[in-house]
């Protein structure tokens, strides 16, 4: 911590208003914004040593409240997220790294800024959202969001805002980076917290399903596998019950996963048969679900007569096959005048 040694060191408020004053003068068009990124690099490594400390001094409790409560009471972190496309890259990094460190910093049961971010400024999550949407800054926004949503409290947030539902665009970029850490992040939002996802998913069942199946028959191979493996994780998770209830009771879903049953990969086949195998195994099923299985009864008999499974060398999955196939061969012939 040598910069804390010099013999007039900044104080971490001293710090915080220096950082947020050179990051108010960043102007990518001017002459000078290389020295004030800069600056802005070397404030930001200060406030890295103040909370974690250096090969020479321990971090100290009262220096960390004291560069907590400037960062709250000065909105540091809604002024580095605004400007995030102005830092340069090893900053970038090390914004990511603050939040981290301060999303970790508890005060008995107390989390200082979780209780900032979801009462305080919450437009932070949102921007943080938006810019994922952007190539120079969406792999750090989408580390620091997953890092936030480790807490239950702003992962209720953003589903609970219309922001969330433009992961199910993101998702679909033309850019890689962008879409795999997309659903990264929208994979977390619905999986973390059970509970919460469950009541999120009764509630929201029609919006919910039209988004995934859209994805599910995307043109793009890796959407749709990473779509159909989400909705798996989703359907296997018992607290979802209610969900799943209205899933299968669904036609427009059983129209999509038959989809996915002709599909010419053998490997989206597979994901769509373990969803399939839900509808038929579902003890009382709707009499329009009924009546698709019965009236495909031919096709699916040739389908799976054609399923091969051997070189997976998973018994489990073979058995299933052989359920699914005795329980389609019990359904009743359709009567032909």
């Amino acid at each position: 911590m040598s910069f804390l040694f010099k013999r007039n060191p900044r104080t971490p408020q001293e710090v915080v208003r220096s950082l947020n004053e050179q990051i108010s003068k960043i102007d990518l068009t001017n002459d000078n914004h290389k020295k004030y990124q800069d600056d802005c690099a070397r404030f930001l490594k200060q406030m890295k040593v103040i909370l974690n400390g250096d090969d020479e001094t321990e971090p100290q409790p009262d220096q960390i409240t004291l560069l907590a409560q400037e960062i709250y009471q000065t909105d540091c972190l809604y002024y580095l997220i605004t400007n995030l496309s102005k830092l340069n890259f090893d900053s970038r990094k090390d914004v990511s790294i603050l939040f981290s460190n301060l999303l970790r910093r508890k005060i008995g049961n107390q989390s200082p800024t979780v209780d900032y971010l979801i009462n305080s400024k919450p437009e932070i999550i949102m921007l943080l959202i938006k810019g994922q949407v952007h190539h120079e800054i969406g792999l750090i926004c989408g580390s620091i969001i997953r890092d936030c949503i480790k807490f239950e409290v702003i992962n209720s947030l953003i589903i609970a805002s219309k922001v969330f539902w433009n992961y199910f665009g993101y998702v679909q970029s033309d850019i890689f980076e962008v879409a795999t850490d997309s659903f990264t992040t929208l994979h977390d939002l619905l999986t973390l917290h059970k509970k919460l996802v469950s009541e999120f998913l009764t509630s929201n069942y029609d919006q919910f399903n039209k988004n995934i199946n859209q994805l599910i028959q995307s043109k793009n191979y890796v959407v749709k596998r990473q779509s159909v493996r989400l909705l798996s994780e989703l359907v296997l998770t018992r607290t979802n019950q209610n969900f799943l209830n209205r899933y299968f009771d669904d036609t427009i879903n059983l129209k999509v996963v038959m989809l996915l049953l002709s599909d010419k990969s053998k490997n989206l086949q597979i994901e769509g048969f373990h969803i399939f195998k839900f509808f038929i195994a579902k003890p009382k099923k709707s009499q329009k679900i009924m009546d698709i299985l019965i009236k495909n009864k031919s096709n699916f008999i040739e389908f799976l007569e054609k399923f091969d499974l051997s070189s997976l060398n998973d018994s489990t999955i073979i058995d299933e096959k052989d359920y699914v196939w005795n329980e389609i061969k019990k359904l009743p012939e359709i009567e032909r005048l």
